[in-house]
């Protein structure tokens, strides 16, 4: 597995379309919520890439600071075809490490779509919200402390 990580400004016009293909794909079209996809948070975000050993995107997620200040992620996929091979859990690892690189010893806070909460837990994440309606999909918002 490889990972990239790239500021907006850093990737190629070629790469930035891919990703947002996808992100549509996943976002838009595959859980039919029309919504605004691309946003200011893509300014300023990291944008990780995992590919495999052909080069093929296997995962996304981009990592921020949120306007309130706090470290973040969000946007987590992996393209249908490459679902139920362990990807999810390879990228949520290398992301949580890359949000600690980026923003050390921070607390990590995340908009987990609720039917993913064990999946997050796994990591170490904690609800500290009750379940909530964000685009007409269940979410809750979940923790991550970070090292001290």
């Amino acid at each position: 597995m490889k990972i990239v990580v790239k500021k907006l400004a850093e990737l190629s016009s070629e790469e930035w379309c891919d990703l947002v293909a996808e992100r549509i794909k996943v976002f838009v079209v595959e859980q039919h919520c029309p919504y605004q996809e691309v946003d200011q948070d893509d300014h300023h975000a990291y944008h990780l890439v995992l590919k495999d050993g052909k080069n093929s995107l296997v995962g996304y997620t981009r990592i921020y600071r949120r306007n309130d200040g706090k470290a973040t992620f969000g946007r987590v996929l992996v393209p249908k075809e490459y679902r139920e091979k362990n990807y999810g859990r390879q990228l949520v690892q290398a992301t949580i490490d890359e949000a600690h690189k980026l923003f050390p010893h921070e607390n990590i806070q995340i908009q987990a779509q609720a039917y993913l909460e064990n999946f997050y837990h796994s990591f170490g994440f904690q609800p500290i919200s009750k379940i909530y309606l964000e685009d007409n999909i269940p979410h809750l918002d979940m923790l991550l402390k970070g090292a001290n």
